[in-house]
């Protein structure tokens, strides 16, 4: 058995071995959430075996305002809640551990409009606070942090790095530089400035997109270890983690905060530069197929109407695997002797991984925060929405339909959609402006709602939502005046990636049509 592959089944052992540790007592109250799952519980044997002295990196960055997935499908990956668990899961091991972000991570667009800032302020100042929890060393900044400005931002009182500044940050027995920049020259200088200033391991944050990045490493003088490219191009072009292996290596990380970077450092006993880890070619390809498998559930658990007993098998089936895989991610680089070396692993922040308990209070306070938030700015400043143009159909809720169409409603009763409502009032969402638009019929369209104070008679995706305002159609009954065919390009305003990963328009839709609803 070659060095690599005795590596890859010691990690497995010891992930096996975790489970069957844990008939010790319960934790207590405080670390039972980081501790409850066999992915946590298989770090600790891993960071007890780890031999000799290095240091590890957690790397975040385009978390977009995102304190957490929005919950509309099942397993949906990130959370600031998560990521904290993983930080500190790690610093119970005997290597120190520092967290750095890259920045456009407050807010998730540039503009707001008047209604959205209290709850976009709020859930900023939320994820400022969790990045504190998590003992956030240093991050850079982009322009979606400034999007409520400069005092905004400086107000949160995070440890900042302007564009060509330099930090360096104490590693045990070596310093790690972080640099900040926005163009390739800008990153040569700050590097080399690291360098200079006794930086052993140096990561670049460079706020361009993943492309741009791989041309600025090309540069002459370039003194980086790592570039992280800390931008997606659009809002829904950060869907994967991506790394491309050159000189220096670049990385893009998953946006919306779903996926951590982590970079182990082994040193050896003499300083020198370090060298990405060459042998661990089979490690990435055991997670990336156990990755690819647990995707592949992911599209079945979401698939409408699937059997209960049959999804609880799929469950259970794709938590083993989220475990074996996070296994083999918190095991300890494999190094060659006299040699600094490093490691570059993605942490997807999947659904079964442990939460820390005072990220999720955080998260909890904003929740509750915010609703009420949202619902007295409403009330006191919100304007209805404009009447349609003249000669155009309004809204008028499921009730009109029902007269001519009784026969398609137990069709719809049997779908999500009539609960759409209910999901976000028993997750206490549902006066969040980033999903009521998907939950209510007509939200801010001519002649529907435009206030969270008025939605009582729009609540749940109804008739209208796939066939348009239906005033016309209700006057005078007729295939001339439907307004809109529920086709796919008006389902994937709400079953977009971010919602609705797994969605495909050819196998949902013949789950939701029936005898008076679609079908003769």
């Amino acid at each position: 058995m070659n060095p690599m592959r005795a590596f890859l089944a010691a990690a497995l052992l010891a992930a096996s071995l975790a489970g069957c540790a844990r008939k010790d007592p319960p934790p207590k109250p405080a670390e039972a959430d980081a501790s409850s799952s066999p992915a946590t519980a298989a770090a600790k044997p891993a960071a007890a075996a780890s031999q000799g002295s290095g240091a590890i990196l957690f790397l975040s960055a385009d978390t977009r305002g995102y304190l957490g997935p929005c919950g509309c499908s099942e397993n949906m990956r990130g959370g600031i809640a998560r990521a904290a668990a993983q930080v500190q899961s790690a610093r119970k091991g005997s290597l120190p551990v520092l967290y750095v972000d890259g920045g456009n991570s407050l807010f998730g667009e540039q503009r707001l409009k008047p209604g959205q800032v209290p709850q976009e302020e709020r859930k900023a100042k939320a994820l400022a606070d969790a990045m504190r929890h998590m003992g956030l060393a240093v991050r850079a900044t982009g322009p979606l942090d400034d999007t409520q400005g400069v005092d905004f931002r400086k107000g949160l009182g995070l440890p900042e790095l302007a564009p060509g500044a330099v930090k360096l940050l104490p590693a045990g027995e070596r310093k790690v530089g972080v640099v900040a920049a926005t163009t390739a020259a800008q990153l040569a200088e700050a590097s080399a400035q690291a360098r200079a200033q006794g930086a052993d391991f140096v990561v670049g944050l460079l706020d361009v997109t993943l492309d741009v990045a791989q041309q600025a490493v090309e540069q002459p003088g370039l003194k980086a270890d790592v570039v992280v490219a800390t931008r997606t191009a659009t809002e829904f072009s950060g869907e994967e983690n991506r790394l491309v292996r050159s000189a220096v290596p670049v990385v893009a990380l998953q946006s919306k905060g779903r996926s951590l970077l982590r970079v182990d450092l082994a040193y050896a006993p003499q300083a020198g530069p370090f060298a990405l880890q060459k042998g661990q070619d089979d490690l990435e390809r055991e997670a990336a197929a156990l990755e690819q498998r647990t995707a592949l559930l992911d599209k079945d658990i979401n698939l409408p109407g699937t059997d209960p007993k049959l999804k609880a098998l799929k469950q259970g089936k794709r938590d083993e695997l989220v475990a074996r895989r996070q296994a083999l991610l918190d095991a300890p680089p494999v190094t060659s002797d006299g040699v600094n070396a490093f490691t570059l692993r993605f942490v997807p922040l999947e659904s079964s991984l442990p939460s820390d308990a005072e990220a999720v209070a955080l998260v909890s306070a904003y929740d509750a925060d915010v609703g009420k938030m949202n619902l007295a700015w409403a009330k006191a400043h919100g304007q209805d929405c404009l009447p349609p143009a003249p000669g155009r159909a309004a809204f008028v809720g499921n009730e009109p339909c029902r007269t001519c169409h009784e026969d398609a409603f137990p069709v719809w009763k049997k779908s999500k959609h009539h609960l759409a409502w209910e999901t976000l009032e028993q997750v206490g969402k549902q006066f969040h402006l980033n999903c009521v638009g998907c939950h209510v019929t007509g939200w801010e369209q001519p002649g529907g709602v435009c206030r969270l104070d008025k939605v009582a008679g729009r609540e749940d995706v109804g008739c209208e939502s796939c066939h348009g305002p239906g005033s016309e159609h209700a006057d005078a009954p007729g295939t001339h005046n439907i307004i809109a065919s529920p086709g796919e390009s008006v389902c994937v305003t709400c079953h977009n990636p971010e919602n609705s990963p797994h969605f495909d328009f050819a196998t949902y839709l013949p789950r939701i049509v029936g005898p008076g609803h679609g079908k003769p």
